[in-house]
């Protein structure tokens, strides 16, 4: 087994097409989930990263074998230095760059794609992995992080939800309607910690907004009920709960 893999190692043809098409495989199993959730990020977006990533560990390898092969005389007679990490290094700087893009200010002043950045960034880790040869780290990584991206998004909203602490942003028709909102919560024994309003456009009429940042009372910390109460009321026109 050792043998079989020290020899998978080793730079040639057809190792080369076997890197590339394990970048492309954890890729695309990263990326499915992103895609069938119609995340900015998907399948496509995901392989291409992966690729672009092992190409760049493959070139580095390829200048490696030629500065140290064909190209050693003129290497010697230029005094040139090689730096087998600098195309590896400048791939994981450049997805920066992409990952900024994908980061966005949401309405109602929450931050959205910070979890399709950080699986980008983590994607292109993966590629160089596949592009080196380390198989092993490939294999691993790949089976965790395709359980953070996809199974842990269930877990992590049932978290919240039972959460006591809940951010809502409420429409309304009258700036006078926040008092109405307000006294119903109290009377739930809801905290108020903070009110940001703020105007909001439907079908070209405005409508008065608040965000609302609560902690539910003990006895009765269901989201889902504060929300049908809210949506209850008269005066609201719609009611929802803003998860980070």
């Amino acid at each position: 087994m050792q043998e079989t893999i020290a020899s998978l190692r080793l730079f040639s043809f057809g190792t080369m097409l076997l890197r590339l098409f394990l970048s492309v495989l954890v890729g695309g199993l990263l990326g499915l989930g992103r895609s069938r959730r119609g995340r900015p990020a998907g399948l496509r977006t995901y392989m291409l990263i992966c690729v672009g990533a092992a190409m760049c560990a493959l070139l580095s390898m390829y200048q490696y074998e030629m500065l140290t092969g064909p190209w050693a005389e003129t290497t010697a007679r230029v005094g040139l230095k090689f730096d087998g990490a600098r195309l590896a290094a400048q791939a994981i700087t450049g997805i920066g760059f992409l990952g900024a893009g994908i980061i966005v200010k949401a309405a109602h002043s929450q931050v959205s794609g910070l979890t399709t950045a950080t699986g980008l960034f983590a994607s292109v880790c993966l590629g160089i992995a596949a592009g080196a040869g380390f198989y092993e780290l490939v294999i691993m990584a790949v089976l965790l992080m395709a359980l953070v991206l996809n199974l842990m998004t269930p877990l992590e909203g049932a978290f919240k939800r039972r959460l006591r602490n809940i951010t809502i942003n409420v429409e309304f028709l009258s700036v006078d309607d926040i008092s109405v909102i307000t006294d119903m919560m109290a009377q739930q024994n809801i905290q108020i910690f903070d009110i940001d309003v703020e105007r909001s456009e439907i079908k070209g009429d405005k409508y008065p907004s608040a965000i609302f940042v609560l902690k539910l009372s003990k006895e009765n910390h269901s989201h889902s009920s504060i929300l049908s109460s809210l949506a209850e009321l008269p005066c609201v026109r719609s009611v929802q709960e803003i998860v980070a």
